[in-house]
């Protein structure tokens, strides 16, 4: 070879054409590369931790109905995602996209949002587990379950997302190996839960109870179930449960300079990772909604699953089912920290974020250790709101979870949104990759982008009475803050970009020359 060229593989010359140099192991195959992504949508996690959001605004019926309609959305969207990804395979996977397609400022705002959204649901999935691990030991000792307080729930939460962190800071062959093995724990799991749901439980709610009940618990219209207002400002918020369950999927992006045959593997990692879950989390629903042996009681429950797994089998059955939960959220939670940590890597590599140089340096192991130390820290900072307790309708609700959970939606399908309409705008001359939709981006595209549109103004929604500003029950501990938080950083990134960022920004740098004859590796 000439002085200053190397023999390159297929996915590092694809990488090099991108601008990068091959810093991260490249030891993912594609399976693992499909594992991270339905490792991070976790069924056993969303379905459980959030399935009160369904209950409260719109009860079995909206929960049955709603997660297949709106997982055929999410499927578009992600479709739409794996034609992009197969011709960008880079760490900063959404960001670089807008950038290349957008210009420098698309890429900016994208990559800011990716970067909210992904430590939400950081936050809100190692909460989840926290809170999972509580209900299982209270399953096994009456005198956990008669000692809780949100303080030791929380403490739990931290013990978790620093284990998650640890984990994360060992080897990325290691986080392969446990990705892998989640996918078979969600399937087996998922599949032991759904059989003992429906077999040892000596009742079953009716058809007609699962498929046309509807409920009302959040205090707004007096409970109503029927009328405008229960239709536009109460039942969309159950499209929640599905939208914040369905997501993560782009960490096969994020994970994709990592990924062997990235253009193809990372591509179909993403829209199988959303097919497969989203068949699997509508059959663990309707097991849920089948077991349930008493609504009222369930409501007072503030909708938790607990209290249906409790009215339908015996503490030790309900020990296992919440046990098999748990495990699959703290899979869950160890492959969201790794996108967490590769999405901010990526974004610093590019110095878009301030004291990039910390956050883009790699250990030995090759891992971007601060990335993942600073990003779990920052998710326990949005999550102390979580200390104040909150009652609605004098039901224990999880109002902060909740937000949490808002944040990242909105955050990530807004940033999914930027790449998916320059993509669409391009038409014929984007430089389509080896998988690619073959022309129906021209109308997949269009309907991904209402779905994000509309879905991110339902997030922004007060999920009780009591977060409703003009009501004389309003207090802040009721608010949803997602639009505070959301918004607020918006408007700090738009005075960023204009006193500073739009001076010296220009984009992702490029660490590779792509000459005639090859690619020059110096920096």
């Amino acid at each position: 070879m000439p002085e200053g060229h190397v023999e390159l593989s297929d996915d590092e010359k694809h990488l090099a054409s991108l601008g990068y140099t091959q810093e991260l192991n490249r030891s993912w195959s594609g399976f693992s590369n499909f594992a991270i992504s339905f490792s991070i949508i976790s069924v056993l996690a969303g379905c459980f931790t959030s399935f009160g959001l369904g209950w409260n605004n719109g009860g079995p019926a909206a929960i049955a109905w709603g997660w297949p309609i709106v997982s055929v959305f999410i499927l578009m969207i992600g479709l739409c995602m794996s034609e992009l990804v197969s011709a960008f395979p880079t760490s900063g996977g959404i960001y670089w996209w807008a950038a290349k397609l957008g210009g420098a400022k698309a890429g900016f705002y994208t990559g800011w949002l990716n970067l909210i959204g992904l430590i939400a649901i950081l936050a809100s999935t190692a909460y989840g587990a926290a809170t999972f691990l509580d209900l299982t030991l209270g399953t096994f000792s009456e005198t956990w379950l008669a000692g809780f307080s949100l303080t030791r729930v929380f403490v739990m939460f931290l013990v978790i997302l620093a284990f998650s962190a640890t984990i994360n800071i060992f080897s990325s062959h290691l986080l392969a190996v446990i990705n892998n093995i989640s996918v078979w724990w969600h399937v087996a799991g998922v599949t032991i839960v759904i059989a003992i749901l429906i077999l040892v439980p000596e009742q079953h709610a009716s058809l007609s109870d699962v498929f046309t009940k509807t409920i009302n618990n959040t205090g707004m219209f007096d409970g109503a179930t029927s009328g405008v207002g229960w239709l536009i400002f109460v039942l969309p918020i159950s499209a929640i449960l599905t939208q914040y369950t369905v997501t993560g999927y782009d960490a096969s992006a994020h994970i994709s300079e990592e990924t062997k045959n990235a253009a193809d593997s990372a591509a179909k990692g993403i829209w199988r990772a959303i097919f497969y879950s989203s068949i699997g989390g509508w059959i663990l629903l309707l097991t849920f909604l089948f077991a349930v042996n008493d609504s009222d009681g369930v409501s007072k429950g503030g909708g938790a699953v607990a209290v249906i797994f409790s009215q339908a089998m015996s503490a030790p059955w309900v020990g296992v089912v919440l046990l098999i939960s748990l495990v699959g959220q703290l899979f869950c939670l160890t492959a969201v920290q790794t996108s967490t940590s590769r999405m901010l890597f990526a974004f610093s590599r590019d110095r878009a974020v301030p004291g990039h140089q910390l956050w883009s340096k790699v250990s030995k192991n090759k891992i971007p250790v601060n990335a993942v130390i600073v990003t779990a820290v920052i998710a326990a900072i949005i999550t102390l709101p979580a200390l104040v307790e909150v009652n609605v309708n004098g039901a224990p609700v999880p109002v902060a979870f909740f937000a949490v959970a808002s944040i990242g939606v909105v955050g990530l399908y807004l940033c999914f949104a930027v790449p998916i309409y320059y993509r669409w705008k391009a038409g014929n001359s984007f430089p389509v990759g080896k998988w690619n939709l073959r022309g129906h981006h021209k109308w997949m595209a269009p309907v991904a982008l209402v779905e994000i549109i509309v879905t991110s103004i339902i997030a922004m929604f007060p999920t009780s009475l009591g977060g409703v500003p003009w009501d004389p029950s309003f207090e802040w501990k009721f608010v949803n803050y997602t639009p505070l938080l959301v918004g607020g950083v918006l408007i700090l990134l738009f005075i960023y970009w204009h006193v500073s960022v739009k001076k010296w920004f220009t984009g992702p740098i490029k660490q590779v020359k792509v000459v005639a004859e090859g690619f020059d590796l110096s920096h």
